[in-house]
């Protein structure tokens, strides 16, 4: 299963990560023009998610016979998705949620029911990745495909609302403003050190769709290299997500 979009990651080596407090790296600026946007790397996670359940399934309806690149794409694309989904839960499992039930016990019913629900989550992913695989090698099977893909669409919107109505607001208290937790660098290092997709994929694919304001908002967080090789990343991205989407998604 393919867990990469391009060909060109970025070599810098992860910041620390701590428990909440800020991380420098080294080639980092001195001092940052602004506080890290609280949160971001998780609703951006849930926004690129939500986008992309949204379109799959048209665009497997929209598979012709003979279209063989279109649907290798398609499924290289589902791929990247489910492999990001299954960071997303691993990273939240494992550093998120330990956090939460040490700082906020009060949270522990409601983060042993999420850690729950993700191992069903991941289950559904693969059962429609096998479904996904059938659709894109026989597009007459692709219709009934397309509305497993809905129906998981609807499980994840209801485990994301969860989360952003019922914990994120409570995040909000826990951590205090600059922590690095749940912000878009400490996904970016997170994954530079998960057997997962690269940063570089993880960047471009979160950031599509997003006002370029917000993206500049964004980059200014990140390391000086993730910055630099931004445009490279994106411009490649888009020749790659064209075939499915058409340019700049249309």
């Amino acid at each position: 299963m393919s867990r990469h979009l391009l060909s060109v990651g970025p070599a810098t080596t992860p910041a620390p990560l701590g428990d909440g407090a800020p991380a420098r790296q080294a080639a980092a600026p001195a001092a940052p023009a602004a506080e890290l946007l609280p949160f971001a790397g998780l609703r951006l996670v849930h926004a690129a998610v939500r986008r992309d359940l949204a379109r799959i399934p048209q665009a497997l309806r929209l598979l012709q016979p003979e279209d063989h690149e279109s649907a290798q794409a398609l499924k290289r694309h589902w791929d990247f998705v489910t492999a990001m989904v299954t960071c997303h839960h691993e990273q939240q499992d494992t550093r998120l949620w330990p956090l939460l039930r040490r700082f906020a016990p009060e949270l522990r019913l409601l983060l042993n029911w999420l850690e729950s629900d993700h191992h069903n989550l991941d289950q559904c992913f693969t059962r429609t990745t096998t479904l996904v695989g059938i659709a894109t090698r026989d597009p007459a099977s692709a219709w009934p495909v397309s509305y497993a893909v809905e129906e998981l669409a609807a499980r994840v919107e209801t485990h994301l609302r969860i989360e952003e109505r019922q914990l994120l607001p409570r995040m909000a208290g826990v951590f205090p403003p600059g922590s690095r937790i749940g912000t878009l660098p400490e996904l970016l290092d997170l994954l530079r050190l998960a057997d997962g997709p690269s940063a570089s994929d993880a960047l471009v694919w979160l950031l599509e769709g997003v006002d370029p304001a917000q993206v500049d908002r964004l980059l200014a967080d990140c390391d000086d290299e993730t910055a630099r090789h931004w445009p490279h990343w994106r411009d490649t991205y888009a020749r790659c997500t064209d075939r499915l989407w058409g340019p700049a998604g249309q």
